[in-house]
């Protein structure tokens, strides 16, 4: 019998140093602790670093076309990642508040010592070994364990359980809008990259057809001032407008790096990841034509806009679930138990209960009604909220659409440009090959026509990221991104 007391002893303690000294633990909560288990294959840098992208994105050795580049967004930025997160965090967070309907078993093992006389009689009663003549003022030194089992079943709670989990699906439902409109916004920065390095590409091929020109006449004009032909004056124009092409040509490649690593960026790698993508020259998107009509499908799509209406549904059962702590809870509870001083337990000693328990708070201190209040003033937000997201997204879309508008009278006007500038440097040239015309003027002349091509390639990208931006406001890229961009939405 001793040794089965010292062994219960034994036991509870050593459960209890083994869950302090988890629970305790130095390391345990450090940086470098925590993400390990999560740490993907390949790590870069010291423990203390993030999570490095994930392998494939180092191995992007093809061309991307739009549409790889958006799945792969899509897939690895860590925004849809966090966005992902939340979700599993309201899933969690319905299950949990199911677990409600479901009744609670609980073990319970306990070592009690003492003199204190009621605890004497109780548990001794509870042995069934209550000896004849005790006297209850001085029972002496007594020692008790019980092991036990007990179960307890909510019957009712005024229905917040329920409202709980209907909290909890509506909390779903705002995490998934959150996720829709998360990627509402990167596909439609993904176009608005993938068209900014192709601008950028565009550039470079301009300035570096500048550079070349530039260098050929300044090789000419140096043999003609070292025949006599020519002034040194113009010489060295050439040669600062050589040095004017060269940085332009560096401003260009500057840019177009900076957008492959804001692409790769948005595609969940590291900055330094080489991306090479095609030369894909439209967004995949008609528009509706005119504003009113966008609007329509803006308001029916945006899934700000439904995240606000849950918001106030959300909220409203909120008011609800604080109204309901005024109402009482009932519920069943049974138990199972065996005590003895000698840790010899006996089933034929064996104690069992059951109960049914009202509770009903008839006054506490005025809290409830102060959270009835709280959420009152939280659905009056949440309404606000919702007249504040329509006007948010009409004005989105109207400035989408106006500068859609812009961006396309731009680039109509900037084609024109284009036709005047060739046509006035083919007429230059000719004037200037046949000396009518100064170096100077011919390279004013092919200056004007580069500018003019690439306010051109600028103004045709501005178009489509402007009807990529326009589609963002529409909210067409969080509903039908995918599918848009393979060719399987409808």
């Amino acid at each position: 019998m001793k040794h089965r007391k010292i062994f219960f002893l034994l036991f509870t303690n050593g459960l209890l140093m083994f869950l302090l000294s988890g629970c305790m633990s130095a390391h345990r909560y450090t940086y470098a602790q925590i993400i390990k288990p999560h740490a993907r294959e390949n790590p870069v840098g010291s423990p203390e670093s993030p999570p490095p992208p994930k392998p494939d994105l180092f191995s992007l050795s093809k061309p991307l076309s739009l549409a790889q580049a958006v799945r792969l967004a899509l897939t690895h930025n860590p925004n849809m990642d966090m966005a992902l997160a939340r979700i599993r965090q309201s899933e969690a967070l319905i299950d949990e508040a199911l677990a409600a309907f479901w009744p609670r078993v609980t073990l319970s093992a306990e070592y009690l010592q003492g003199n204190a006389p009621s605890a004497y009689l109780f548990k001794t009663i509870d042995q069934r070994q209550l000896p004849p003549g005790v006297n209850f003022n001085d029972p002496g030194w007594f020692e008790n364990f019980e092991v036990g089992l007990q179960g307890r079943l909510n019957l009712f709670r005024g229905g917040r359980d329920f409202l709980r989990k209907k909290m909890a699906e509506t909390g779903l439902a705002i995490h998934q809008l959150g996720r829709l409109r998360v990627q509402n916004a990167l596909v439609e920065s993904v176009i608005r990259m993938y068209f900014n390095t192709l601008a950028a590409q565009d550039f470079i091929r301009i300035a570096r057809q500048s550079v070349d020109t530039v260098s050929t006449e300044l090789r000419i004009m140096k043999v003609r001032y070292g025949a006599g032909g020519t002034l040194k004056s113009d010489v060295l124009s050439l040669d600062v407008r050589l040095a004017q092409a060269r940085e332009d040509l560096v401003r260009a490649e500057n840019n177009r790096d900076l957008s492959k690593a804001s692409m790769a960026n948005l595609l969940g790698a590291d900055p330094d990841t080489p991306i090479m993508i095609l030369e894909e020259e439209q967004a995949p998107l008609d528009v509706p034509e005119h504003y009113a009509s966008g609007l329509v499908y803006a308001l029916a799509n945006r899934a700000e806009l439904e995240k606000a209406r849950h918001q106030v549904v959300q909220s409203k059962i909120g008011l609800d679930m604080a109204r309901a702590a005024y109402l009482p809870s009932l519920d069943a509870q049974a138990r199972y138990y065996l005590d003895d001083s000698d840790f010899d337990f006996q089933t034929s000693r064996d104690n069992w209960t059951t109960a049914v328990m009202l509770n009903w708070d008839l006054f506490s201190g005025l809290g409830k009604r102060e959270r009835v209040k709280y959420r009152k003033r939280i659905l009056e937000e949440m309404l606000a909220a919702d007249r504040e997201a329509i006007l948010s997204v009409q004005l989105d879309l109207k400035t989408a659409y106006l500068k859609f508008e812009e961006a396309k009278a731009r680039l109509a006007v900037s084609k024109a440009s284009v036709e005047q500038a060739e046509e006035s440097l083919s007429l230059v040239k000719k004037q200037y090959e046949g000396g009518s015309a100064t170096i100077t003027r011919y390279l004013d002349a092919e200056l004007a026509r580069n500018r003019a091509r690439i306010r051109s390639t600028a103004a045709f990208y501005d178009r489509e990221k402007a009807k990529a931006a326009v589609g963002r406001a529409l909210g067409y890229w969080g509903q039908y991104a995918t599918g848009v961009l393979t060719g399987e939405a409808p």
